[in-house]
């Protein structure tokens, strides 16, 4: 088998066999097929792209070519829970919890932020001395003893998604709907849950911009993931404005433990229901969305998903203080309001300049290497829908640079988009997708 005759087969337009799709992953991951021979079939696949055995098949190839975790020690059935990405989404923090709480396994592998878009590692360091670096021993103790466990991806799960999307990257082969599925599930089924949740983002700060895109990756994710053995659900959730009023890591967190008390805002409270209903209903825990959302309900009202973030934190060396305390978290030096220039209404936030503006302030990564401020941030006071007057302050901007605290302040301003009439936004959960 040689790896120019299936460049040249897909070129055609033709389907990759089992066994080809297999050979070149493990070629590649193993340094035996070169990065040109790999970028003229990624870019093959862009113009002729993938049934749907050949995403399946890509996926497992890719979940394979490293350890895949073995969770069947654990009782239950566990969940995962994964995002296609946004700005101000610190879901995760508040839905592991309040699942965990009502006895379902929370086996949880997360990544870091990258450009405009947060992540929850980044979000939990905020707490002194939490890590992420677990070995696979301490995770799958944590999951056991206290129900949760937020682990950094290893070097050893999927690697040839590491190697091939460092490719995808400088090639301009991102944006293939198989490529992009398999790339997310081979991730999700090597961390060994049984079942797994996908919060599929739609809108100007998303990854998928059209509704329609969305839908199309969230059904093929999901399509992976019930021929691959796993209970598999997806949720269509909007992302053309920032998720819950706080940008920014330490602010984010905030928000989080005030969602937990049941002081969250309405948006991102929605969201977390969501996608915990679908959670509880796949582990067998709830036998509709309604049962479901009561139940998580009870967890917030009686402290239990709270206390239960705080296990989450000390199992994994944080300081719980701050749980409890949030007037812990560091502040920034400069604080700098956006206000109104014209009355009307909210119509639109575009979430990926709000994210831009964070990342300008400190808050987020251009490269992976990057360090970032946790205490910087945006703070958004008007939301969608909400009547403004002139001079009311639609932001506020924490940052430790004057002169980027100012530019982030103007990037803000620009991202609020004000009407002269009330407009009607999208639904903030859009669909649900499940086969």
């Amino acid at each position: 088998m040689r790896m120019y005759d299936c460049i040249e087969k897909k070129k055609q337009g033709k389907a990759l066999t089992t066994e080809e799709i297999r050979f070149m992953v493990k070629g590649f991951t193993d340094g035996v097929i070169p990065d040109y021979q790999m970028s003229a079939m990624l870019m093959a696949i862009c113009f002729r792209g993938m049934d749907r055995r050949e995403t399946v098949d890509l996926t497992l190839a890719m979940r394979d070519s490293g350890s895949v975790l073995d969770l069947s020690s654990i009782p239950g059935i566990k969940v995962d829970k994964h995002s296609t990405g946004g700005v101000g989404d610190k879901t995760s923090l508040v839905l592991t919890p309040i699942v965990a709480a009502l006895g379902v396994p929370v086996a949880k592998m997360s990544g870091r932020g990258l450009g405009h878009t947060g992540g929850t590692i980044d979000k939990l360091e905020c707490f002194p001395g939490f890590t992420t670096e677990l070995s696979r021993e301490k995770f799958m103790q944590n999951v056991t003893e206290i129900g949760v466990a937020i682990a950094g991806q290893t070097a050893n799960l999927a690697p040839a998604d590491k190697k091939l999307y460092a490719l995808r990257d400088v090639t301009a082969t991102v944006d293939e709907m198989s490529l992009i599925a398999s790339s997310i599930m081979s991730k999700k089924l090597a961390s060994g849950s049984d079942a797994i949740v996908l919060d599929v983002k739609t809108g100007n700060g998303a990854f998928m911009k059209k509704y329609e895109d969305s839908v199309a990756l969230a059904k093929a994710m999901v399509s992976i993931g019930n021929l691959a053995g796993k209970r598999t659900a997806a949720v269509i959730t909007d992302m053309d404005q920032p998720l819950g009023f706080a940008v920014g890591n330490s602010i984010e967190v905030i928000e989080a433990i005030d969602t937990l008390k049941g002081k969250g805002p309405k948006d991102l409270t929605e969201v977390v229901f969501a996608l915990g209903a679908q959670m509880l209903q796949l582990a067998g825990k709830a036998d509709g969305r309604e049962e479901a959302e009561a139940l998580m309900q009870s967890v917030i009202d009686d402290g239990s998903a709270l206390e239960k973030l705080a296990q989450l934190v000390q199992a994994q060396g944080g300081d719980t203080s701050y749980v409890y305390d949030t007037s812990l978290f560091p502040g920034a030096a400069f604080t700098k309001e956006v206000r109104a220039e014209t009355a009307g209404y909210v119509h639109r936030i575009l979430a990926r300049e709000v994210g831009s503006a964070c990342m300008l302030l400190g808050g987020g990564r251009e490269t992976k290497e990057s360090s970032i401020d946790t205490s910087v941030g945006i703070l958004l006071k008007k939301k969608n829908g909400d009547e403004v007057r002139q001079s009311d302050t639609l932001a506020v901007i924490y940052g430790n640079d004057a002169d980027k605290t100012e530019q982030a302040a103007r990037q803000v301003a620009r991202a609020y988009e004000i009407s002269a009439e009330k407009k009607e936004c999208p639904p903030v959960v859009r669909a649900y997708i499940s086969e």
